[in-house]
């Protein structure tokens, strides 16, 4: 056990993690010349298609120091916000971090939260500077930063390059020599953590996990402690760039599991595996249980394909802890799930996601967030769809999620930064200069208000040099009203949003503007109205399609005319009573970016 590191890479999104990871891999020959190419561990195409880590991915490397062999296992883990619980549960299964930060960037928002979760779980920090061969690259002003982040000694800190590999023997040399061997106990009773699972067509599910105490053997009776569920271990192993099969694992190693599991509802994230015939005590306390910041309605766009999406939102979500579903109906769009996301990326990449592995073509609803409302007799309802708002005259108050974010950037842009922030209802609560001309911006925001597009805008207004990071702080009390779209005097239900009293106008002109666009004539005029309660405040008319049906009459009497017109009228009135209007999912999408 005393030659096993366990650690994972920390970063803000593009300051090189995955790069590094392959040099890392490189350099301990884990993958031969032939199997190389860039960002080997990002595995899923739609991550090669972005550039950006979605999955953590483990993966083991064999390095000899001083005529010792080593046992390394690497966790790559993402940067983006929205994918931070990935990182959580990579943090939970390590005993050290590299936290990398970009020669050229300097350190952003997300380096100081993925830092502070990896200190809040004890883990031993090594700072490394990438990408210093970059002509852009100011190492100095960046150790500097670092050294006021950290209180780390300049000696600490290493300068490489993912790019040239630069750097990579000192960091293979500082893992082995800073970070702690994992402890615990191989002859106690079996305790291994579930940090991960996927589900493979052929195999069933498969869980990766880390053996904190005890042995486990191929065959072995064992027993997932959260579900009370039993299985034979039939294969174990470890995890190199494929599973490679072993005997037995013991403490400190991290592997998988196959023990022929069907249903995706069997194996739980954080769930603790232990033996049949000596079970341990108590099971390893797991991560925090996530909480869905986004919420949007997915509906299949066939209605027979319900079971289907529903069985691929399974899969989805063994292989994506964070992603959340519940069934719900809608009057317009028919069965669906609610889901919970953890952000507008994360939405878009699970979107993305059932359409590439499952096949699954689906209608998303206008993303929103979850609100409290309080009716007149004090209680409280969390509705987190505008269609299960109560009725207004039972409401005595609704209160709204807050977040506190933090926003780094160059003194340059605070000024719109800030502009930007007080527009979506935010408060400014300090400022600090954090060193050279480098601010940090911390601001109380409706966390409704920058669900939709808030992160677009802050990137470009800051050509790219904000970042941007937030928690969830409390819930408080806010005027919301409810803004109906009704077309046709019907109100489309996906299309219905829950909006501050001061944006409501704007918003629903906007919308009925958008929709004007979107919507193909028919043969009859369709009303398209913005209405708060029974108060219409905005309308457009999509004109018909009028088909010229006079042209034959030429010559003769006008009551010749008047008779076929009256004839086409009634025909044109009675498809308006039986008529619908098709919202395409451009529509739906279109509400996100009304600017």
């Amino acid at each position: 056990m005393k030659n096993i590191r366990n650690f994972c890479i920390i970063a803000h999104i593009d300051h090189g993690k995955s790069t590094l990871a392959d040099r890392l891999l490189e350099y301990t020959n884990t993958i031969s010349a032939k199997d190389m190419e860039a960002q080997v561990l990002d595995d899923m195409e739609l991550e090669r298609e972005r550039g950006i880590t979605i999955k953590s991915h483990a993966i083991q490397m064999d390095y000899t120091l001083n005529g010792e062999r080593y046992v390394l296992n690497l966790i790559d883990t993402p940067g983006h916000v929205d994918f931070s619980y990935e990182v959580s549960r990579s943090i939970a299964a390590c005993e050290g971090a590299l936290l990398i930060v970009d020669a050229s960037q300097g350190i952003q928002a997300q380096t100081i939260s993925n830092l502070y979760m990896a200190i809040d779980n004890n883990l031993e920090i090594i700072p490394v500077i990438n990408k210093v061969d970059l002509d852009s690259a100011k190492p100095d002003e960046v150790e500097d930063q670092i050294i006021d982040l950290l209180g780390c000694d300049r000696s600490d800190i290493i300068r490489a390059s993912g790019k040239t590999g630069q750097g990579v023997p000192e960091i293979l040399e500082a893992i082995i020599n800073r970070i702690p061997a994992p402890k615990g106990n191989p002859e106690a009773p079996l305790q291994a953590l579930i940090f991960d699972s996927v589900f493979n067509p052929f195999r069933g599910i498969i869980a990766y996990f880390k053996i904190e105490n005890g042995t486990i053997r191929k065959g072995d009776f064992v027993k997932f402690v959260s579900t009370g569920k039993e299985y034979h271990a039939d294969e174990i192993g470890i995890l190199k760039l494929d599973m490679v099969p072993k005997e037995e694992l013991s403490a400190g190693n991290v592997g998988y599991i196959i023990s022929g599991i069907k249903t995706s509802r069997e194996v739980k994230v954080g769930d603790t595996i232990t033996h049949v015939n000596n079970p341990c005590k108590e099971a390893i306390d797991g991560f925090e249980e996530v909480k869905p910041m986004v919420f949007a309605g997915v509906y299949p766009i066939e209605t027979e394909d319900f079971e289907n999406l529903r069985s691929s939102l399974e899969k989805l979500q063994l292989n994506d802890a964070s992603l959340t579903f519940q069934p719900e109906s809608s009057v317009a769009l028919g069965f669906g799930f609610r889901c919970g996301f953890l952000g507008l990326l994360h939405m878009e990449i699970i979107q993305e996601r059932l359409g590439r592995e499952f096949d699954m073509d689906v209608i998303t609803t206008v993303p929103n967030v979850s609100y409290r409302v309080y009716d007149k007799k004090g209680e409280m309802t969390e509705v987190h769809n505008p269609s299960g708002l109560p009725d207004i005259t039972l409401i005595d108050h609704i209160e709204e999620p807050y977040i506190r974010a933090s926003i780094i950037t160059t003194a340059d842009f605070i000024g719109p930064i800030i502009t930007l922030c007080l527009g979506k209802r935010g408060e400014l609560i300090k400022q600090d200069f954090i060193s050279g001309n480098r601010v940090e911006l911390i601001f109380d925001l409706p966390l409704g208000e920058i669900v939709i597009d808030f992160y677009d805008k802050l990137k470009s207004i800051s050509k790219g040099y904000a970042s941007f990071d937030y928690h969830i702080s409390d819930f408080r009390p806010s005027k919301l009203i409810k803004l109906d779209i009704l077309l046709n005097g019907e109100s489309v239900d996906a299309l219905s949003t829950l909006t501050h009293v001061d944006n409501a106008v704007s918003f629903g002109r906007r919308m009925c503007e958008k929709l004007k666009e979107l919507i193909p004539r028919q043969q009859f005029d369709i009303a398209i109205q913005a209405a708060i309660g029974a108060k219409i405040i905005a309308r457009e008319t999509i004109k018909a399609v009028r088909k010229d049906v006079t042209a034959k009459c030429y010559g003769g009497d006008i009551t010749r005319k008047r008779k076929l017109l009256e004839k086409q009228k009634k025909g044109k009135k009675r498809m308006k009573q039986i008529g619908s209007v098709e919202v395409p999912q451009k529509a739906f999408l279109a509400v996100l970016k009304l600017d």
